[in-house]
């Protein structure tokens, strides 16, 4: 775990494609540490109680035609007490623009104004889903992240089993590589994990005997994603004679991350096997479970009414 998550408000500023209304103040030491946002409504009525401070301010429509209907003074004073209180930064959306007193007040308490084109409700749902994935808990495994029939695959294994060329082969056939090597697992929320890779190693792969290869010049851009939501494990193991794997799967097993279950299946690797192939049967089989066709079942099922039509039989 990497501790309290926290983001650079210059991030959030590239992302969001935000323009700086206040360029001469130095956005690089501001940091975002929670998801939410706040539209100060009744802070600029004067209610400072319960006020969350910490969060990215957002003046949308509703709150810019308050200001506008107050006199030059006490707006003055409403935008003297905000951004007086060691806000992080203040977004007006809509392309509204902030009054010359409000810039000046601004970079007199070192408080940072940003612009968003956007409308209040669309700038608010992307930047607090945006934010979501960013401040969420964060783990780094060793593993492969591939994106097979749209659903996210994730290759465990000990060094050198294979996981890279199995990931090597799906690409071949058309799937999408997240991650080689080392994954970044996100809990964006007690449902849903979602990978990405390190920035160093992003869309890099390492074949032993070969070295590096770059997957997105190699490949193309449409070979390689940015992040993807885990949905199940492979968990590639040295074939072992002894051991008594799953054939018919009625039961499911589940590995666990942040404390998020994720669907796993335990593979043995042998010569012969291609891999790839049985990755994507099994993320194929789990999206057909997803819409309520489970083939283990269904042949239970059928074993089951063969059985009794037998007995019925052996009656006459």
């Amino acid at each position: 775990m990497n501790g309290k998550e926290r983001v650079k408000l210059s991030k959030v500023i590239e992302k969001m494609n935000l323009e700086n209304l206040t360029p001469d103040i130095d956005v690089g030491g501001i940091w975002l540490n929670i998801p939410e946002v706040n539209r100060p409504a009744l802070q600029l009525t004067g209610f400072y109680d319960q006020f969350d401070n910490d969060r990215l301010q957002i003046i949308g429509n509703v709150e810019y035609a308050y200001l506008s209907s107050l006199s030059e003074t006490e707006r003055y004073e409403r935008y003297m007490q905000l951004l007086s209180s060691n806000i992080p930064c203040l977004v007006f959306c809509r392309s509204l623009q902030p009054e010359p007193k409000v810039i000046e007040l601004a970079c007199k308490y070192q408080i940072p104004i940003l612009m968003s084109a956007q409308t209040t409700s669309s700038f608010t749902a992307e930047v607090i889903r945006w934010l979501k994935v960013q401040l969420a808990p964060c783990i780094v495994i060793h593993g492969v992240l591939v994106d097979v029939y749209g659903e996210g695959v994730l290759i465990t294994g000990e060094s050198g089993i294979g996981k890279s060329e199995a990931a090597l082969e799906l690409l071949k056939r058309g799937h999408r590589l997240v991650t080689d090597d080392a994954v970044e697992i996100r809990k964006v929320s007690d449902e849903t994990l979602v990978g990405s890779a390190p920035g160093v190693t992003k869309y890099f792969i390492e074949l032993r005997g070969i070295g590096i290869i770059d997957v997105k010049t190699l490949f193309g851009v449409e070979s390689v994603k940015e992040n993807q939501q885990i949905d199940m494990v492979i968990k590639l193991e040295d074939w072992n004679k002894d051991k008594e794997y799953d054939r018919l799967g009625l039961e499911e097993e589940y590995t666990e991350y942040l404390g998020n279950k994720v669907v796993c299946h335990s593979l043995p690797v042998r010569p012969g096997r291609n891999l790839a192939v049985i990755v994507e049967a099994a993320a194929v089989n789990y999206r057909q479970k997803k819409m309520g066709y489970n083939a283990a079942k269904e042949l239970y099922k059928r074993v089951q009414e063969n059985l009794m039509k037998g007995d019925d039989e052996d009656e006459f």
